[in-house]
């Protein structure tokens, strides 16, 4: 999710608890931003140690900075194992998951972030994000 989009996507689930439901992917856009990969690797590896929302909060923080030093730092800011968390990024270990997930955006014709989808349609929200909160509306 881009940073822009957070604060409406947090308002809808927060005025709609147990009925609007977000599914995350990644669609790291690395032509725009170089470090968008390795960031969303740190999200899956957060992940696997049971903090990938706390991860995604801290990459979409206003200033928040991608490259590799400032996602060691914010693993240590989430007390998670360091060693691990490192490893796993050296190696790589989600760069897979990342990438099908990009593949699956493909798939399903997302072109840009964020991308969503309103039972199971592509909503469009180049005209802004009301038209999100609008078609949401539609179904609740």
């Amino acid at each position: 999710m881009c940073r822009s989009a957070e604060p409406a996507v947090r308002m809808l689930l927060d005025s709609h608890p147990g009925v609007v439901r977000l599914v995350f992917r990644h669609l790291p856009l690395e032509s725009a931003h170089p470090h968008a990969l390795m960031a969303a690797e740190a999200a899956e590896a957060a992940g696997a140690q049971g903090k990938f929302w706390e991860m995604h909060d801290l990459l979409l923080k206003p200033g928040a900075h991608l490259e590799r030093r400032a996602l060691d730092q914010y693993a240590g800011v989430l007390g998670l194992d360091l060693a691990a968390f490192k490893a796993s990024l050296d190696d790589e270990i989600y760069r897979q998951r990342v990438r099908e997930q990009v593949d699956g955006a493909v798939r399903s014709h997302v072109r840009s972030t964020p991308g969503f989808f309103v039972n199971g349609h592509i909503q469009d929200v180049s005209a802004g994000m009301n038209d999100l909160r609008q078609a949401v509306m539609r179904f609740l």
